[in-house]
């Protein structure tokens, strides 16, 4: 109670006989107390909001280490060997931005704090996360924000500039669609003696129709390069003004790929005729069987050329081929007239390919794909680890790293340096491969991927004895990519033909793509050089390479802008 008391404050009024200077003092007193009371009061609530934002910022920070465990696990973790690399990136997308959200809610609660601890005297401003570099080919828009005042308030004038700030954003430009007239003018002579003058009417790629190329090549890029399906391109054009309907789309996408067909057709002879190895690979493409109301499994089989690895004179470039199925057949159509060496995985319908059952030209050489070994190996590692496993990894991974150092290397001194080092890595593996079988079931999961590369020693050795050959399939495998996620998004191909025009597209577009060429660019070039005629005169410039080439040296020449 006696303490009770005294914390109260104390009345002075109840003595009104004391001296002035007495009661001057005194309130004097009372009022630095009651400052002082505030201020503890104020720091109290302040550690009080500084204790909860701490406890907020510890979960998050926990959440976010959890966020992060989950993406490394699902891109680096044996899980990642189960998913297709389209379900990866869905998988991985959907991570990275509850990374970026979780992270975004931390900087906000540590901006709190810290506007709680701006009074303290050593803590060190945080320094703001520096943005990344945004790509030099990109136009630039200044808008310079001066200060609304800039005299001097000395009375001088005008302040002078002494230097500036610059910081960079993205912008973009909304889509809008326009309508092209051409007007021509008819001229007669005003007396007439003489017949009418008008100008030629301009070409178009699809003749009696609304699309300009610039249009066409917009929409085949959004579909097969950025995988929007018509349906969807088709809401967007309504929203942005033009509402085209779906079918519409879709009859100006199959006119365009039947006018494609010969530029395909002459790239994928190109690819055979001028090669001496090729990748081969083939992923699904679900096609709709009308008669049974459901889908049917077709295939599409990418032929690649890409001779970088050993600095060949040819040009990267791929071509899909759409088929029914995935039987050897197939394999052999798709490769008649192809003499050399091809780099795939070990499927079955492959095999007939390296033998004397093959139609349409001599055997073929096999090369097969290590990383494919690598992967079987990898799926049949028991949950527990496996030592074996590890120890094949090593050795697979001391391998490639000499692949590493002489990609880009003529074939000659490729073939050299393999001879002297890889050589005797690769007789090591497969003996020490061969004594680990006999310690395993032939019957387990890890017996089964041993004997997969014990079997074919064969085609995982003939990248020992030629420089052309590289020591898997993967560049084809990335290639195949763009289908697969055009699949994701279209779910079905309504028609064989429709699947064999997905080809066609497929086929260019990823050709730009292993050559560096900008799609739409390329496609725009190609659709007004077909309007106008230009595949009687020279196909060769039509190809994606060609393309790449000329643009190019208009860049290097003297005087480009």
């Amino acid at each position: 109670m006696i303490e009770k008391r005294m914390s109260q404050p104390f009345d002075i009024r109840q003595f009104p006989g004391l001296p002035p200077e007495v009661v001057k003092a005194f309130e004097a007193q009372q009022f630095e107390l009651a400052v002082e009371r505030a201020a503890r009061q104020h720091e109290q609530a302040v550690g009080a909001e500084k204790d909860v934002f701490i406890t907020e910022l510890k979960a998050l920070v926990e959440k976010l280490e959890s966020q992060v465990a989950d993406h490394r696990r699902t891109k680096f973790g044996s899980k990642s060997e189960k998913l297709s690399p389209d379900q990866l990136e869905l998988a991985l997308e959907d991570q990275e931005t509850a990374i970026a959200e979780t992270q975004q809610q931390i900087d906000e609660v540590q901006n709190k704090l810290d506007q709680l601890d701006k009074t303290a005297k050593d803590k060190k401003p945080r320094k703001p996360r520096k943005p990344r570099t945004l790509p030099e080919g990109l136009p630039r828009v200044e808008r310079v924000i001066n200060p609304e005042n800039i005299v001097c308030p000395c009375g001088c004038g005008d302040m002078v500039k002494i230097g500036e700030d610059r910081s960079e954003r993205l912008d973009v430009i909304p889509a809008q669609y326009q309508v092209v007239v051409t007007v021509r003018p008819k001229y007669a002579c005003p007396k007439g003696r003489t017949g009418v003058v008008q100008a030629k009417a301009p070409a178009h790629l699809l003749e009696n129709s609304w699309p300009t190329e610039a249009l066409l090549a917009q929409i085949t890029v959004a579909k097969f390069c950025d995988f929007n399906p018509l349906n969807r391109q088709s809401v967007a054009m309504a929203r942005n003004g033009a509402p085209i309907d779906r079918a519409v789309l879709s009859d100006w996408m199959g006119r365009t790929g039947a006018l494609i067909a010969p530029v395909v057709d002459h790239m994928a002879m190109l690819l055979l005729k001028g090669s001496t190895r090729l990748y081969v690979d083939e992923t699904t493409a679900p096609v709709l069987d009308p008669g049974r109301g459901k889908t049917k499994t077709g295939y599409f089989w990418a032929v690649l050329r890409d001779d970088r690895g050993w600095n060949g004179p040819s040009p990267p470039g791929v071509v899909f081929h759409y088929r029914p199925g995935r039987k050897g057949e197939y394999a052999q159509e798709i490769l008649k007239g192809f003499d050399g060496t091809i780099q795939v995985d070990a499927y079955g319908g492959y095999t007939a390919l390296g033998t004397s059952k093959r139609v349409g030209g001599a055997p073929l050489k096999l090369a097969y794909c290590w990383s494919h070994g690598r992967r079987a190996l990898i799926k049949a590692q028991p949950k527990a680890g496996s030592p074996i496993v590890d120890e094949a990894l090593l050795q697979i991974a001391a391998i490639y790293k000499i692949e590493a150092e002489i990609r880009g290397l003529p074939t000659a001194q490729r073939r050299a340096v393999r001879q002297e080092k890889s050589r005797p890595l690769v007789d090591k593996f497969f003996d020490w491969l061969n004594a680990q079988a006999g310690r395993v079931s032939r019957k387990s999961e890890l017996g089964k991927a041993l004997a997969y590369m014990l079997r074919r020693q064969e085609g995982f050795r003939l990248f020992l004895d030629d420089g052309h050959v590289d020591m898997d399939s993967n560049l084809v495998e990335n290639a195949i990519r763009s289908p697969a996620m055009t699949r994701r998004n279209t779910l079905f191909a309504g028609h064989d033909d429709g699947a064999r025009c997905w080809a066609r597209f497929a086929s260019l577009i990823g050709t730009c793509r292993i050559n560096g060429v900008e799609p739409y660019a390329y496609l725009l070039d190609l659709y007004t050089k077909l309007a106008n005629g230009h595949l009687k005169k020279d196909i060769d410039a039509l190809m994606p390479w060609a393309y790449a080439a000329a643009t190019s040296s208009q860049m290097s020449s003297p005087g480009t802008p």
